[in-house]
């Protein structure tokens, strides 16, 4: 029951996106109009398919929150970045940042339904899963990775905009319909702030975590040396906005490179000898 419905809400998104994208090529509200609503749709339709896929859990017996392995991670990753952008849009008032961003949260549905074994069934829970800091160390992690994922739409958009204004100096030229670049930057940056404060305390929760699985709080594995890597990349962006005065191409280029730190925490070093392997 919970894969159909989370399947339905993949090929909603993927509409959503489409959506999105008619919006922005041809500046009409009608087609953003649709985008949001399908969008609400897709994240309604995710959100029951988690809840149903916990509720089924319980059923059998195990009881645990859907955020055990690769195929879970996955899922509630695509919902955190929907519910950030829904709010970051229905905030700013203007959806040209979600042809962006929708296009990773269905990409994330799409690659999970990769591993269909871990979809169709539900496992209990491996010995360092048996926790009461899994939730809350991957419900933070993941909200963070989510506000990182509206930062690089963000900073895709902000060069979007310089090439449709067919310049690179940002005093030449409209920019078409996109905001101008300080409201761009502006967002990039208060997105960073939502997603560090929510890795930082990711990193916390599962520094206490570790300790109660592996007896240690911090044991250089590569999963939590990437998260530092992640975390320190996003601290000098805001470093260097708050104290070095960095503005615009520079911390849009930031926000990018910062995401590509994400994803090699997230799916490369998975791929490495780590006590997180079972996320594979």
């Amino acid at each position: 029951m919970n894969t159909k419905m989370l399947g339905w809400a993949t090929m909603v998104y993927l509409v959503a996106m489409a959506f999105y994208l008619i919006r922005l090529l041809r500046d009409d509200e009608y087609w953003g109009k649709l985008a949001t609503g399908t969008s609400l749709v897709g994240l309604a339709l995710h959100t029951a398919g988690i809840a149903v896929r916990w509720w089924e859990s319980h059923r059998m017996g195990l009881g645990h929150a859907p955020l055990a392995n690769f195929y879970e991670s996955m899922i509630f990753f695509s919902w955190s970045i929907m519910l950030l952008y829904l709010i970051t849009e229905w905030r700013i008032k203007n959806r040209v940042i979600g042809p962006f961003v929708t296009p990773v949260a269905f990409l994330s549905m799409a690659y999970a339904s990769l591993s269909p074994d871990e979809a169709t069934r539900i496992q209990p829970l491996i010995p360092a899963l048996q926790s009461n800091w899994l939730t809350s160390h991957v419900v933070t992690c993941f909200m963070g990775y989510g506000a990182f994922t509206i930062a690089f739409g963000l900073g895709i958009l902000f060069f979007a905009r310089r090439i449709v204004s067919g310049t690179g100096n940002p005093s030449k030229g409209g920019g078409g319909h996109f905001p101008d670049e300080g409201a761009i930057e502006e967002l990039i940056y208060h997105s960073v702030i939502m997603g560090f404060i929510f890795l930082s305390l990711g990193i916390i929760t599962g520094s206490v975590w570790a300790h109660s699985a592996w007896g240690s709080y911090w044991s250089w594995d590569p999963k939590e040396t990437w998260s530092l890597i992640t975390w320190l990349i996003y601290a000098a962006l805001l470093h260097a906005r708050l104290v070095r005065g960095w503005r615009g191409k520079r911390i849009a280029i930031m926000a990018i490179a910062g995401f590509a730190s994400v994803l090699f925490t997230y799916l490369g070093v998975n791929y490495l000898d780590s006590l997180h392997s079972y996320l594979m």
